[in-house]
């Protein structure tokens, strides 16, 4: 069965760096475009990068551009989001997704950004 398990959350100050992971399992990781989403206390969920399945092509959402890089490793079977000067509004929780005909949601890893 299809599985993702996001790491790598944690708190971190503002202007800090974290790198997330996901680690994926059960299907065919190099045929699927994969992204990244995020979701804030009260806010709905929304789309932050993604990536093609040959990591040839990425997309961000516009509060992110510059900051966060999407990739992935696919003989790891690893989408991974690099997130550099980070801000309070940064705070979410953050879920892997693999895009297609079917969604598939890891169970998200937590991102907060306090001093």
């Amino acid at each position: 069965q299809v599985q993702l398990v996001e790491s790598g959350g944690g708190l971190v100050q503002p202007g800090g760096s974290l790198r997330l992971s996901c680690a994926a399992s059960g299907f065919t990781f190099s045929t699927y475009a994969m992204s990244w989403y995020r979701q804030a206390p009260g806010k709905e969920r929304e789309l932050v990068a993604a990536i093609s399945s040959t990591g040839g092509s990425t997309n961000y959402a516009d509060s992110v551009k510059g900051r966060f890089t999407i990739s992935r490793d696919n003989a790891k079977n690893t989408v991974y989001l690099q997130m550099n000067s980070l801000k309070r509004e940064d705070t979410a929780e953050y879920y892997c997704k693999r895009m297609g005909l079917y969604d598939y949601w890891g169970q998200g890893t937590q991102v907060t950004v306090s001093s």
